[in-house]
């Protein structure tokens, strides 16, 4: 190591005595973190590409420094589901540092992994509180029993007004007007559901009609709309 020359020419004083970093809450107990191994826990964060185009909700499921489990969703272009698809092959295995300095294709799900780093290494974590943190596939618990993402997608303008496209409940294939034209329910399939049908063996029309439901005052509706084409 180098020193300056100013710094050769200095006295020595002795420093007090090093106190070692603040204990963060960490899966039920307060720790001193000095190395990335020493982190542990289970949270999610959020980021964006720089042209806010795209967001990534990024879920990691960490032991001892190292990812063992990565729920990598995303919204926006259609490169970044490609990006998603990358990031939850490289992102388990890795160490947070590792996986914080790895280019995980899509801006935003690299800032996500930033603002990641930052909660674990402060002990903001869903798991600061809770004894032995989450077991690995908690990850899964937050897509529900369908296994998807949950996704609310809506429309409007100001000549036509609002269109409801896809909900908790599913996808929407109408939406039910009252009298004034407002929204009174809708109708929805839920694909996850549907999906899950098919796979047992139910015909293409059997499946869709037990994944159809209703929310709200949809039976009292005046008018039907099919929200992509009328």
């Amino acid at each position: 190591m180098e020193y300056a020359k100013e710094i050769k020419n200095m006295v020595p004083v002795a420093r007090c005595h090093s106190h070692g970093p603040s204990p963060i809450p960490q899966e039920g107990s307060f720790t001193p973190v000095s190395r990335v191994e020493d982190i542990s826990g289970f949270s999610h964060s959020a980021g964006t590409c720089g042209l806010k185009q795209g967001a990534c909700k990024l879920s990691l499921n960490v032991k001892n420094g190292i990812i063992q489990e990565a729920l990598v969703e995303v919204i926006g272009c259609s490169g970044m589901t490609q990006s998603a698809a990358m990031a939850a092959e490289i992102l388990p295995g890795k160490t947070l540092l590792e996986a914080l300095n790895t280019d995980l294709v899509c801006d935003a799900i690299n800032v996500a992994m930033r603002e990641y780093f930052l909660a674990m290494a402060y002990g903001r974590t869903q798991t600061a509180y809770s004894q032995g943190g989450l077991t690995i596939g908690a990850g899964l618990e937050d897509l529900g029993n369908t296994i998807r993402s949950q996704v609310g997608t809506c429309y409007g303008t100001l000549a036509k007004g609002p269109r409801y496209l896809e909900l908790a409940e599913g996808y929407i294939s109408r939406l039910g007007l009252d009298k004034t034209n407002h929204i009174i329910g809708y109708q929805y399939v839920n694909l996850g559901k549907m999906m899950n049908l098919l796979e047992d063996g139910l015909s293409a029309q059997e499946a869709l009609d037990q994944s159809t439901g209703t929310y709200g005052r949809y039976e009292e509706a005046v008018t039907t709309i099919n929200p992509r084409k009328q």
